[in-house]
């Protein structure tokens, strides 16, 4: 697996570029709703062990990680919007 190259990710009969996750031919492995999703999720779950009070998490660093992934997942999905908008992001 290469990260970082280019994939092609349809979106409401368009497609958008962004840099994801394929293989080697160039096959893309992740959709990027997946990715944002999973950005989410991971994020959400973080905030979750904190507040049953998991030890070892720190609640500055899972509250800043969190909303770290969740620009990441937002850029992922403004790029797509605006792609299927005909907007350039």
């Amino acid at each position: 697996m290469r990260e970082c190259c280019a994939a092609n990710i349809p979106v409401v009969n368009r497609e958008v570029t962004l840099p994801l996750i394929v293989d080697d031919r160039g096959v893309l492995q992740v959709a990027a709703a997946d990715v944002s999703k999973l950005l989410r999720t991971v994020g959400g779950r973080w905030l979750h062990l904190v507040e049953t009070g998991e030890d070892g998490l720190d609640e500055d660093t899972v509250a800043a990680l969190t909303i770290e992934l969740a620009k990441l997942a937002d850029r992922i999905d403004v790029a797509c919007i605006a792609h299927s908008s005909g907007s350039a992001p």
